[in-house]
């Protein structure tokens, strides 16, 4: 029945290979059920209602992203775009939480018109082929820093701004961890990731017990811990969406903002992600697209009257893809392991972050395989392509880093006389690029 329901086979695929990727998905990015909501807490969201709406729109995303795009791709509250709701809109601006919500809806509605009446295509046909590898490869290394993050092996210092982490028990472990998965990886085990999450959890169970101190990473000195299994759900914040209020001009500027950063994300994840894993149409274009565009657009609209920040396409979605995953099993798989902490969120605590981490960077050599198409030899093209390669990380922002690969194509092109090269969708991008900057 799945075979039939997904030609998982017809993929080259298998259901035990689709399930576990599904598996991998969710321990990549299970961690935004408790993150989103701490974020979105400051903004005066209750957090126990954050992480409910959390948990629904993940679980309703997924579900639909497996069963009517086809695609392994998981669908949760954007990382980035729940911090730029919470400081720069409510906190920054002193918009209510409730009128930053109806932003949020009216961004969602725009986008699934865009989506509908698919604008994409036009989009995806301007931006060249360089940019597309760009756009992958900066979302790998994206996801490379996300983990070294987590793992706190990288960290800030006032004097070089980045440093790594000096030696301390959890970093030990990460690094164990690191090397184990590596080796798995190396070695073609099927579920290398998983594995790999399930052994670094275990040695990490000493640390605060035995000996070293995990405080820096939780506030406690375990790492991993047991704090009970059931909490109830919290439907406080749901409808607590101002729709009317939103409509005010002066919020205008915050509902652009918005449609822009959720688009170009999900736009780019599709790329990135589905160019790294070759799920690919005939065309060369991300597979199912219009209809993913469609169910990421639609998830971002119903984020609002849930009570979250707009959820999109995740770029941890490669985590399984690189585990072999092909097919809407995957997403489903991931849904379906969501829901449950709807009532079990304290179980959550079992995995640290260091578990997931090596996972995350493993992922990040993976999709650095569009690299070897990128043309470095023609400097007009390297150069737009190295910018936004390498400012997706270190902006922490797919949007950005998309943003500027636009603006410096255009004016490469242009400044070594290949305007010609510069498609008009592409100039309304540029166009677009240089108003976001400047509302952001």
């Amino acid at each position: 029945m799945l075979d039939r329901l997904f030609t998982i086979r017809a993929q080259g695929s298998s259901p035990k290979q689709e399930i576990l990727a599904g598996v991998a998905t969710f321990l990549a990015a299970m961690y935004i059920i408790v993150v989103n909501p701490s974020i979105l807490s400051d903004a005066g969201i209750p957090f126990s209602s954050a992480l409910t709406a959390t948990v629904i729109i993940s679980f309703f995303g997924s579900l639909m992203m497996g069963l009517y795009a086809r695609n392994p791709i998981l669908v949760a509250p954007g990382m980035g775009i729940n911090a730029l709701f919470t400081y720069t809109m409510v906190l920054g601006a002193g918009i209510p939480w409730q009128t930053a919500l109806g932003c949020v809806f009216w961004a969602g509605v725009i986008f699934a018109v865009l989506a509908v009446f698919n604008v994409r295509r036009y989009v995806i046909d301007a931006i060249p082929a360089q940019l597309r590898y760009a756009i992958a490869c900066g979302i790998g290394l994206f996801i490379t820093t996300i983990g070294l993050v987590n793992a706190q092996f990288l960290v800030t210092s006032p004097a070089t701004v980045v440093s790594m982490a000096p030696m301390s028990a959890p970093i030990v472990t990460f690094l164990i961890g690191m090397a184990a998965t590596a080796l798995l990886v190396a070695r073609g085990v099927q579920g290398a990731l998983i594995i790999g999450i399930i052994f670094t959890t275990l040695i990490a169970w000493p640390i605060g017990r035995w000996w070293g101190d995990g405080s820096a990473y939780l506030g406690a000195s375990t790492l991993v811990n047991y704090n009970g299994i059931f909490a109830w759900p919290d439907f406080s914040g749901l409808l607590k969406v101002d729709i009317l209020g939103a409509l005010d001009v002066a919020y205008l500027p915050f509902t652009f903002v918005i449609l822009f950063t959720i688009f170009f994300d999900a736009l780019s994840t599709f790329m990135g992600v589905c160019q790294a894993g070759k799920l690919l149409d005939k065309n060369g274009e991300p597979r199912n697209i219009r209809q993913s565009m469609v169910i990421d657009a639609i998830s971002a609209l119903i984020s609002a009257p849930l009570g979250t920040s707009p959820a999109n396409a995740y770029v941890e979605s490669a985590a399984g893809i690189s585990q072999g995953g092909r097919t809407g099993l995957v997403a489903v798989v991931a849904a379906m392991l969501f829901l449950p902490f709807l009532f079990l969120s304290p179980l959550l605590s079992l995995v640290p972050a260091i578990a997931t981490a090596p996972a995350l960077i493993m992922v990040g050599v993976f999709m650095l395989d569009p690299i070897r198409m990128i043309n470095w030899y023609e400097m007009d093209d390297a150069i737009p392509a190295f910018i936004a390669m390498i400012l997706i990380p270190l902006t922490y922002s797919i949007t950005h880093g998309v943003v500027f690969g636009f603006l410096s194509f255009v004016i490469v092109k242009v400044g070594v006389g290949k305007a010609r090269e510069v498609k008009p969708t592409m100039w309304v991008l540029f166009a677009l690029s240089i108003l976001m900057l400047m509302e952001g």
